[in-house]
């Protein structure tokens, strides 16, 4: 099992391109299969997810084709001319939660699916209750046996009016590529409004779907009118922003001046505001920003996640990590999943000075921290670990790196391209230089 080696103290100078949204490249990934035609995604991340996806879809028929040095970078075409199976195993989907989009796009193409429950989660249990709600609406038979979800819609899905009872972006996608070939008009209510469902919704569009947001409903509502074939196209994956934000985090943590470029700072409003508020100088660009600290120490931000357009989840780890570090107290709630604060006893391990109450972090700054042997519990926290060890004296020890791979393509190359001291160790055996 790899493992990533970070010695701290290096300031950070020089560029980090960002690359495609790992949240956006999977659903669409996963759209591909509504089409007998080619989808051809550009600016495609490299990364374990989408992988793991492709095996899946290889399984149920999907010819897909990689290809590095494309004309708008790297590039995936996925091309599924006939569903030869319409199942997808625990063994495939129980390693990857998002694989589980495949059940709407298999009922609405070939009207049944046999797809598994994904389970658990190590940040939360994260139901897939909306989901199944959601695609029952448009006219599917769902029935759970021994923790598979069969579904039959053998006369097709038809348009429905679904109010989730609370903003999800996996039932949101789900139902939105479901009713894009569903007959009749769809009208989803209380719908998230993530950067990558728009992103998605742009890619349908562009096969031929017809799919808008209504800008004068009381909630936040998508209105999909189905069409009876979408066609393949060629698009191109949102940045990630999530990515865009770590970096931006690392750089205010290890201090210099790092250009991000590739990606749209205005999908992380909340995260610019929080570092300005630090103390950090953030400058926006047409395609980017930069981010600097000349080394003055971190002013205490309280922070609260939420949906999007709030402060990111996903970057809560991350914001935690710089926090540790500012001069004074700072708190931290975590209002989207439960179980999201199991960083915390890694960054103690660091020196931190953390303590957590339900829902709610209280970080009281250090001055420093020092470098310690830690272990990644999920991908955001691994991250977290990442940026706490810029920082720290010594050396620092990140153990079950996979967590990493799932979502940051050559992030060991990005960081070390600025400066930073920090290497791949592959396996258990001992650090070398």
């Amino acid at each position: 099992m790899d493992r990533i080696a970070i010695t701290g103290g290096a300031r950070l100078n020089g560029e980090i391109p960002i690359g495609g949204a790992k949240n956006s490249a999977i659903k669409l990934m996963a759209a591909s299969l509504l089409t007998d035609e080619p989808v051809r995604l550009t600016n495609m991340p490299r990364l374990a997810d989408t992988r793991l996806l492709g095996r899946l879809m290889q399984r149920l028929g999907t010819q897909i084709v990689e290809r590095d040095d494309g004309p708008d970078g790297q590039e995936t075409t996925l091309h599924t001319p006939e569903v030869v199976s319409t199942i997808a195993p625990y063994d495939l989907v129980r390693q990857m939660r998002a694989s589980f989009n495949v059940l709407g796009p298999l009922i609405a193409r070939t009207g049944q699916a046999k797809v598994s429950l994904p389970g658990g989660c190590a940040i939360g249990a994260r139901p897939v209750d909306l989901h199944l709600m959601a695609l029952e609406a448009l006219g599917a038979r769902i029935d759970l046996h021994e923790g598979y979800v069969y579904a039959q819609a053998p006369r097709g899905l038809k348009g429905a009016e679904i109010e989730f009872p609370f903003s999800s972006v996996g039932a949101t996608e789900h139902a939105m590529m479901a009713a894009a070939l569903a007959e009749g008009t769809t009208v989803l209510r209380r719908a998230a409004q993530e950067p990558e469902l728009d992103d998605l919704a742009e890619c349908l569009n562009a096969m031929g779907a017809k799919i808008h947001r209504d800008p004068t409903a009381n909630l936040p509502t998508i209105v999909i009118e189905g069409v009876g074939k979408l066609h393949g196209v060629t698009h191109r994956v949102v940045p990630d922003r999530i990515e865009m934000g770590t970096y931006a985090v690392a750089a205010a943590m290890a201090g210099g001046e790092v250009k991000l470029t590739g990606g749209r700072p205005e999908h992380i409003r909340p995260l610019i505001d929080a570092l300005e508020e630090a103390g950090v100088t953030v400058n926006e660009l047409n395609d980017g920003m930069v981010v600097a600290r000349n080394g003055a120490r971190l002013k205490p931000v309280n922070i609260e996640t939420d949906v999007y357009p709030a402060f990111a989840t996903d970057l809560q780890a991350q914001f935690m990590a710089l926090m540790t570090m500012a001069d004074g107290e700072s708190v931290i709630k975590e209002t989207v999943f439960e179980n999201r604060f199991m960083h915390v006893a890694e960054l103690r391990r660091f020196g931190a000075d953390i303590s957590v109450s339900g829902n709610e972090a209280t970080v009281h700054g250090v001055e420093k921290l020092e470098g310690a042997p830690v272990m990644a519990t999920d991908l955001r926290a691994s991250v977290g670990l990442v940026i706490a060890a810029l920082a720290a004296k010594g050396e620092t020890v990140v153990d079950r790196v996979y967590h990493l791979d799932r979502g940051f393509e050559r992030l060991e190359e990005k960081l070390s391209a600025c400066g930073a001291n920090v290497r791949r160790l592959k396996g258990d055996g001992p650090i070398e230089d």
